[in-house]
């Protein structure tokens, strides 16, 4: 009982400071831009922190080490996918993209690929289909995040998951709809620094637990022996298949990789949002530090937790983290690390929230309802408080409308549907002037469908769409742009205007 006190007044005490911090730095926010993208003025440092908190979430406290505990070692292939994916954005996407903004005064990732095809008889079917492609699948994402933290509530306090999901977005909402991406990266900040703080403490207690634990008190005595007993699926590096079946479940799980490469618009727009090059450069050196470290640190939460407790011994694998830290660490310190499963959920759970909303009143709002209306500056920015409240209403709403139980599984599906069209679309955009407007469209279409399409087939089990999916986005690309760059404006065909 004295346990549970302790816990729940950390967890207080963290959700109210943030709540407070998160309005404090929200009061900063004077206009639409502010409120979009924190006025390109984030430091290095802060823009890394918080992409890392967005990026890794729910999933990679909750879902990852759940997938660890269950798969064994073939979960090294999905860290080292993720890992490569964020130093390649870091070093080659992020530096091209906080020019790009810049350049075109984009406000947010839709409206920056819309503005690059500004000339091009699609640029208002791009920023139409992009934001619907945003929203909708920022839906699951969201859903996934509210899920993670009425998991890791249950396993703190045995709070029923609806008070945990209602709890959560009491917080998030208030500071959110006052300062928007100000309020976002900074709290987002905090977060980071709790999640790598867990991410380090855990797995490296829980080693040493397993290792000085009496005999009888644990599965094994480390996490080597513990893959060993666990049977020859946990110890395999292939999931048990061999030859062409076992490349493709590897390449599957390196597919991670293709939704870094600017296809996760909460991401490309904290790269978007960084001062200058000299902060840049600094947060790229955070970033990838922090990705190396933090998923090291996912995969041993899960093989701790089996060395500790066994294969299959725990009911729902992704309670693996909390219940790990429970178990290996004094009890301020394991209420401090179950809080990081709640700061990650917290932490995408606002960033969807402030993208989606800026998405909606860039993209929607504005050209195709207001019909490009000038709007006066204050009634703009209470237009897109208002848009981020009710996005935020709906998004606590969701877990009861589309139920679903693994956080693993749905981040996957959002993850991939998103991010193989606009992988697609930011790569060309940045690297291929011949690249159109019309292609965009069409990319988007063809990667976003092809991807749902698949994950709902029975294909997916043999081949992941995160890898498949982003083959018809590439077809579409190369063929709408060899049928249309002549006649639909592009950076090429601008270019041979200027030279004559």
């Amino acid at each position: 009982m004295q346990e549970t006190t302790l816990r729940l007044v950390i967890l207080l005490g963290y959700l109210l400071s943030l709540m407070g911090f998160g309005i404090y730095q929200g009061m900063k926010a004077k206009s639409t831009s502010d409120y979009n993208m924190g006025g390109r003025n984030i430091p290095g440092w802060a823009a890394a922190l918080s992409e890392r908190a967005t990026a890794e979430s729910a999933w990679c406290l909750v879902g990852f080490p759940g997938f660890a505990y269950t798969a064994g070692l073939v979960t090294i292939w999905t860290a080292l996918g993720l890992a490569i994916g964020n130093i390649i954005a870091w070093t080659v996407i992020a530096k091209k993209m906080r020019k790009e903004a810049e350049k075109y005064d984009a406000q947010t990732y839709v409206d920056w690929i819309a503005k690059r095809h500004h000339k091009s008889k699609a640029a208002t079917m791009v920023r139409l289909v992009g934001s619907f492609i945003t929203i909708f699948l920022f839906a699951f994402y969201v859903e996934a995040q509210v899920i993670g933290g009425g998991k890791t509530l249950n396993a703190l306090f045995g709070l029923n998951p609806t008070t945990g999901i209602l709890l959560t977005m009491a917080v998030i909402i208030p500071y959110t709809v006052v300062g928007g991406f100000q309020s976002v990266v900074y709290t987002d900040c905090v977060q980071s620094i709790i999640m790598i703080f867990t991410l380090v403490v855990t797995p490296v207690i829980g080693i040493i637990y397993i290792a000085n634990a009496p005999e009888g008190t644990v599965y094994a005595h480390s996490i080597i022996e513990a893959l060993k007993m666990s049977g020859p699926t946990y110890s395999n590096w292939s999931y048990g298949l061999k030859g062409v079946l076992a490349g493709m479940a590897i390449a599957g799980e390196f597919a991670w990789i293709i939704a870094y490469l600017g296809g996760c618009p909460h991401l490309t727009v904290r790269f978007m949002s960084i001062r200058d090059e000299k902060q840049y450069k600094l947060g790229r050196n955070i970033a990838i530090s922090w990705t190396l470290v933090g998923y090291t640190g996912a995969v041993l939460i899960g093989l701790v937790g089996l060395a500790i407790f066994g294969p299959g011994a725990i009911a729902d694998a992704e309670l693996i983290m909390p219940t790990v830290a429970i178990k290996v660490l004094p009890p301020a310190i394991a209420a401090i690390c179950i809080t990081g499963a709640i700061a990650a959920m917290i932490s995408t759970a606002d960033s969807m929230l402030i993208v989606t909303s800026s998405e909606f009143c860039e993209n929607i709002l504005k050209p195709a309802i207001l019909k490009g209306k000038h709007i006066d500056p204050k009634k703009e920015l209470f237009i897109s408080r208002c848009v981020t409240v009710t996005v935020g209403l709906i998004a606590t709403a969701l877990p009861f409308i589309i139920p679903s139980n693994m956080v693993y599984n749905i981040v996957s599906f959002a993850w991939a549907g998103m991010g193989n069209p606009f992988a697609v679309v930011t790569c060309c955009t940045l690297f291929w002037d011949k690249y159109t407007g019309k292609a965009a469209v069409w990319t988007m279409l063809f990667g976003f469908f092809g991807t749902v399409l698949w994950q709902i087939s029975p294909m997916n089990a043999f081949v992941n769409a995160r890898l498949v999916g982003v083959i018809p986005a590439i077809i579409a690309a190369y063929v709408v742009t060899k049928m249309t760059y002549k006649t639909d404006n592009c950076v090429a065909t601008e270019k041979l205007s200027e030279a004559k």
